[in-house]
């Protein structure tokens, strides 16, 4: 009687570690699908257009204002006048969807070494024309997968030391599209010295 207490005994153990793993992973499971998790977009839109309107208007530099398209939104635009590289500049960012992103940089009396380091790690590999403005086009020498924001960089000289730097990860057409609104921006608005 023994030898068949301790083979139930032994056997009932296994049985009640099998219920009771299957106990606690049902309880995981629950917890997972019970419990709420935010799901909102964590990168907050700004309002581009008032921003710059309203560095235009405190700064008195002939900043660029684009359009960007539908359904892009911007998430960035901020006016830098106290730059660790003494270099004015303005920056936005655009989010076109979750893997597509444009930013700028308008720069003022920008150095060489201001461009040499924006430039850092590419090397130029063509340019693109738009209403007698030419836009050198930078691309990393490292191809990074996922591409990173500043693997192509395209770049407008547009009078003297300024510079409007376009980059990120998009679509070629959708770089030609932002770069057609800042020469337009340009344009319209007489900023070219």
């Amino acid at each position: 009687m023994s030898d068949s207490g301790a083979r139930y005994r032994a056997k009932q153990t296994v049985v009640n570690l099998v219920l009771a793993l299957a106990a606690c992973v049902a309880l995981v499971v629950i917890l997972v699908v019970s419990v709420p998790r935010d799901e909102s977009n964590r990168i907050k839109e700004v309002n581009y257009s008032a921003i710059v309107d309203q560095a235009i208007s405190s700064s008195g530099l002939k900043l660029i204002k684009i359009s960007p398209p539908e359904p892009w939104w911007s998430n960035l635009a901020q006016l830098n006048t106290e730059s660790a590289d003494a270099v004015v500049n303005f920056k936005a960012g655009f989010v076109g969807s979750n893997i597509k992103y444009i930013g700028y940089t308008q720069a003022f009396d920008a150095n060489p070494t201001w461009l040499a380091f924006q430039l850092q790690a590419t090397t130029i590999t063509g340019e693109y024309t738009y209403k007698r403005f030419k836009w050198e086009i930078y691309q990393s020498v490292i191809k990074n997968d996922p591409a990173k924001t500043m693997d192509y960089i395209m770049v407008l000289n547009y009078s003297k030391n300024n510079y409007i730097l376009l980059y990120g990860v998009a679509d070629q057409k959708e770089y030609e599209a932002f770069a057609n609104q800042v020469v337009d921006s340009l344009t319209g608005a007489s900023q070219i010295d």
